[in-house]
């Protein structure tokens, strides 16, 4: 039995290495398209924990600076010497929430995985499988 066709008929041993080959194609492109995904999610993770560590380093420096300052100019104000300071305190402690916030919103951004390349991989799937009926 030969592998030589008349016209323009294809072998079998043709078909199944374009569709190896179409096969390795899809795969490739899926790969590279879970890549970019995950690069984007990366970002954004790397956006949300920047702001809650800089809410970490500014509450920090903050409180040492801050409540001492504050708190001495509230007293040299009139109040009591623990009112100053507690004020300043709870001033700080609003500031520190606010980056937290802002920070863990960022972080509730990520989708948490490459879903754009699952649905693209299942829409493949159902395109190559034979119809029943």
């Amino acid at each position: 039995m030969a592998d030589r066709t008349n016209g323009s008929e294809r072998t079998l041993g043709q078909l199944v290495a374009d569709a190896t080959t179409d096969m390795s194609g899809i795969v490739r492109g899926e790969i590279d398209l879970v890549k970019v995904e995950m690069k984007a999610e990366a970002q954004k993770a790397g956006k949300g924990g920047a702001m809650l560590a800089a809410a970490g380093v500014v509450a920090l420096y903050m409180l040492g600076f801050l409540l001492t300052a504050g708190a001495w100019g509230l007293y040299a104000a009139g109040l009591s010497r623990w009112l100053s300071f507690l004020i300043v305190a709870l001033v700080l402690g609003v500031v520190a929430l606010v980056l937290a916030l802002v920070g863990r919103s960022q972080l509730k951004k990520m989708q948490g995985g490459p879903k754009k390349t699952i649905a693209n991989a299942q829409k493949t799937v159902q395109a190559i499988k034979p119809s029943k009926g």
